[in-house]
Formats: C-alpha cells, structure tokens, sequence
C-alpha cells in the first residue's frame, strides 16, 4: 500500500520535493522523540543529510497508512503527536474501510481542519504540494488477490 502511494505522490510532486520511507520527525520540544510516518515528503537534499531526524518545518507532508489492527483511540493519538509536532499537512490512509483523511492546519496540539474522503476520490493536497494525489484502485484490506503462477512454490 505505501508503495503504491509513493508512486502515486511521486508522480505529482512540485520540482525540489520527494517523498521518503524509513525518515522521522523530530518532536520540537523534545529531540529524542520522534515519529516515522510510513512515508514523508521533504527537500530532496534530504538524501544527502547525514541526520535521520527531520524537522517538522521541512516537511510539506506525512502520510499514515492504519494497519489492519489499530485501534481508533491509536488512530487519533498519532494525529495528535503529528499536532503537536506541527507537521503542515498529515494523510490518514486507512485501507480497512476504502477511506482517506487529510488533516492541516495544527494549532494546539490538534488539527483545526480535516477533510475525510473515499476510495476513488482525489485527495487535495495544499501549497507547497498544490497538486492532487488519485485513490481510485487503492486496495482495500482483504481483497487483494495474488497472480498466479508468477513465483513457484518450494516443494514440500
């Protein structure tokens, strides 16, 4: 799913950005906390920092992808520390029910602003982006179906 979503971001990023895996935010106020979004676009000269914290200032957009397994009240708490962090722009992908949310503008520990969205409804994603990122075919847990015949079985 993320890879299929880097795909798609990649595809419409504004010359200068990228999007990243395997990247975390600093918390502001506390260095040593941090965040790994399942995928994060920055500057592209985040490639060449030696530093694996990013700053949330740097980061135009953090994307989340609930896990089959997580809990509501998990949901709302990583919306919160992204809140916190003051991350701009957060995309709560949550491939369970075919549905998105983009929240930004993070005051006060809370996001003021969030757009829900479904499956097969571009997702608007604010300056410096100002671009949209498409969701129709995204898959939905449970239903991906694996081709045939493409890697052979180890015999038993």
């Amino acid at each position: 799913m993320v890879y299929q979503i880097r795909r798609r971001i990649d595809g419409v990023l504004p010359e200068g950005l990228g999007a990243f895996e395997v990247s975390s935010i600093a918390l502001p106020e506390d260095p040593d906390d941090y965040v790994t979004p399942d995928l994060i676009v920055l500057p592209v000269e985040w490639m060449e920092d030696d530093d694996w914290l990013a700053a949330p200032e740097d980061t135009a957009l953090a994307v989340e992808v609930i896990s089959a397994s997580e809990e509501s009240r998990e949901i709302r708490d990583k919306a919160d520390w992204y809140a916190v962090a003051r991350m701009p722009v957060l995309l709560v992908v949550d491939p369970r029910k075919g549905t998105w949310a983009l929240h930004t503008r993070p005051d006060n520990g809370a996001y003021q602003d969030v757009l829900p969205g479904k499956y097969g409804e571009s997702v608007p994603l604010p300056e410096p982006l100002g671009t949209e990122v498409a969701t129709d075919g995204s898959p939905v847990y449970g239903e991906a179906v694996r081709p045939q015949g493409r890697f052979p079985e180890k015999n038993q």
